[in-house]
């Protein structure tokens, strides 16, 4: 019978995800990984194959996370609408600390990896486009549940609503100030809520 592996596959990936995501795919060496996953060179190789695999693994764990997240902020939400603007609100009142003040793993692996790692870079984008997804989703059940007019495109507002996240994300990244970020964020669910059929009162 195969031995039980001696260590914690979700803690080894998780520290995998913020080693990468920290110092990209390319700056990130073994040592760095031994040093993360508290593991020996032979451990990290028997147990993920190889450092683009372990990569690959660790941008699953990364696109998991932030979909579960996302959608446990659209459930409490008194609307769909008021869930999307919602989003901007929380990364702008992110701690200092917070890795997720870095910029989008997925955008950032994109960047780091497009003319070097074909494989990790299609992966990436991949999990943008069902990231974006989630967003159709939101905006759609907004459609659905009449905040937005029937003729709304979805996907369109989708990636207009990405890319403001990126873009917010990069600025928290720049270490622009508080208010800065605050105000920024406000500005950004302001123009998510203006989506809003004139006539609709929902609250937000």
């Amino acid at each position: 019978m195969p031995r039980t592996a001696n260590y914690d596959r979700h803690a080894a990936l998780d520290a995998a995800m913020a080693v990468f995501w920290r110092k990209g795919y390319h700056a990130t060496s073994l040592k760095d990984l031994e040093s993360a996953l508290e593991m020996k060179p032979g451990s990290i190789y028997a147990a993920f194959e190889s450092k683009e695999n372990l990569y690959l693994l660790a941008l699953e764990r990364y696109f998991e996370t932030s979909r579960r997240a996302f959608r446990a902020q659209m459930a409490k939400a008194a609307t769909p609408l008021a869930g999307l603007a919602a989003q901007f609100q929380n990364y702008a009142e992110l701690a200092q600390e917070d890795p997720s003040r870095r910029a989008c793993m997925l955008m950032k692996t994109v960047i780091d990896t497009a003319s070097t790692e074909p494989k990790i870079t299609e992966v990436s984008q991949r999990y943008l486009d069902r990231m974006c997804a989630e967003f159709a989703e939101g905006f759609e059940a907004a459609r659905v549940a009449g905040e937005l007019p029937d003729d709304a495109d979805p996907m369109r507002l989708a990636r207009r609503y990405q890319a403001n996240v990126s873009a917010l994300r990069v600025e928290l990244l720049r270490g622009i100030s508080r208010e800065d970020v605050s105000n920024l964020a406000a500005d950004m669910a302001q123009e998510t809520l203006e989506l809003r059929r004139p006539t609709d009162h929902a609250p937000y």
